[in-house]
C-alpha cells in the first residue's frame, strides 16, 4: 500500500533529493526548474510513500478532470527510486488510479522518459502503462540521437557546410550572450513558424542562472555578430540541443554545420546520447523532412518521446 500526498513547497528538499537519487530523474524535474512557471499552471504533483520512505514521484498539474504529466516539461513521468520493482510500480498506478478518481479526476495525460535519459533501466511504468491503465498512444515525437561511444559517420553535405563556414571566418565556442542569441533564435521562428520561443529571454536567463552547469549557450560568429547558436540541456546521460537556430546570413554560411562540428568533436562530454532534438507537428503526424535530414547528417537515429491516455 502507498500513502499519496500532494507536494507542497515544504517538501521541496525532500523532493529534490530524492531526484538526484531516483533511476530517471533529470535536473528538470528540481523545483527550482519545474516552479520558474508556477504562475502558468495548476501544480498537482504527487508523492508516493511505502513504509514511511519516498518511492516515487510524479510531477504533474491539472486542468479541469485531467491530470497531466507536467506540461511545462518536455517529458515527465513517474520518478522511482533504484530498486523499484515492476509489481510494486503496478501496484502504484492502481493506487494512483483510485486516488484521482477520489479526487474527481476522469482522465490522465502522461509523457514517459526516453529511455536515453534513464540512469539505468526505468520502464516499468511504461509496462503499468498497458498492463494496468490500458493507457493509448496519442503523442509520438521522434527526435534525432547519437551514441557517443559509437557515432556514425557523418552526411558529406555537412562536412561541405563545414567548410563553407570555416572558409568565411566564422569562429565557435561556448557563450553568454543570451540576448544577443535569443535575438536570432525569436527572429528565426518569427519568419519560419509565427512563433515564439517556449521560454522568453528573462526565463531562461533565470534558468541558466539556477543551473549553470546543466544550461549552456553556444554560438557560431562573425566579426563578433552572432549568427547562430544553440542552448545545451546536460543531464548525466544526454547532451540535448534545446534551441538551434540560425539568421538568415547564418543559414547561408552554414553555421549550424560548423557550431556542432565543434560540439560533437571538440567538447568532452561525459554523458553517453547526443540528442538534436524533435523534428515533427501536429502530435508527431508529420514529419519535418528538411530539419530531420540535418540532423541524420550529423548521425542522428531516432528515439521516440511518448505521451499517452487513459480514462480513470
Amino acid at each position: 500500500m502507498f500513502d499519496i500526498i500532494r507536494y507542497t513547497p515544504e517538501k521541496a528538499g525532500e523532493w529534490n533529493d530524492f531526484v538526484t537519487k531516483s533511476k530517471n530523474g533529470t535536473f528538470l524535474f528540481y523545483r527550482e526548474y519545474m516552479d520558474y512557471h508556477s504562475d502558468r499552471f495548476m501544480d498537482y504533483s504527487l508523492m508516493f510513500y511505502r513504509e514511511g520512505a519516498l518511492y516515487a514521484l510524479l510531477p504533474a498539474n491539472a486542468e479541469g478532470d485531467t491530470l497531466c504529466s507536467h506540461r511545462g516539461l518536455t517529458y515527465g513521468s513517474v520518478m522511482m527510486q533504484e530498486n523499484a520493482t515492476a509489481e510494486k510500480i503496478q501496484q502504484l498506478f492502481l493506487e494512483l488510479n483510485d486516488y484521482l478518481r477520489g479526487a474527481g479526476y476522469h482522465k490522465v495525460v502522461y509523457k514517459t522518459v526516453p529511455h536515453i535519459f534513464h540512469r539505468i533501466p526505468a520502464e516499468e511504468d511504461w509496462f503499468s502503462l498497458f498492463s494496468v491503465c490500458r493507457a493509448q498512444l496519442v503523442d509520438r515525437s521522434l527526435s534525432s540521437v547519437i551514441d557517443l561511444s559509437q557515432p556514425l559517420k557523418w552526411h558529406r553535405d555537412r562536412k561541405y557546410g563545414i567548410n563553407k563556414a570555416r572558409n568565411n571566418g566564422v569562429t565557435v565556442g561556448e557563450s553568454h550572450d543570451w540576448a544577443g542569441f535569443w535575438a536570432v533564435l525569436e527572429e528565426n521562428l518569427k519568419l519560419k513558424y509565427g512563433a515564439k520561443p517556449v521560454h522568453s529571454l528573462q526565463e531562461i536567463l533565470l534558468l541558466s542562472s539556477r543551473f549553470p552547469e546543466n544550461i549552456r549557450l553556444y554560438t557560431a560568429c562573425k566579426d563578433g555578430l552572432i549568427l547562430g547558436g544553440t542552448v545545451i540541456y546536460i543531464t548525466h546521460t544526454v547532451v540535448h540541443a534545446q534551441y538551434i537556430s540560425a539568421s538568415l546570413e547564418g543559414k547561408q554560411l552554414r553555421v549550424i554545420d560548423a557550431l556542432f562540428d565543434y560540439l560533437l568533436h571538440d567538447c568532452q562530454w561525459q554523458a553517453r546520447y547526443f540528442d538534436f532534438g524533435t523534428s515533427n507537428e501536429e502530435d508527431g503526424h508529420i514529419l519535418v523532412e528538411p530539419l530531420i535530414y540535418q540532423k541524420e547528417g550529423f548521425g542522428g537515429r531516432g528515439v521516440c518521446y511518448d505521451c499517452y491516455e487513459w480514462n480513470l
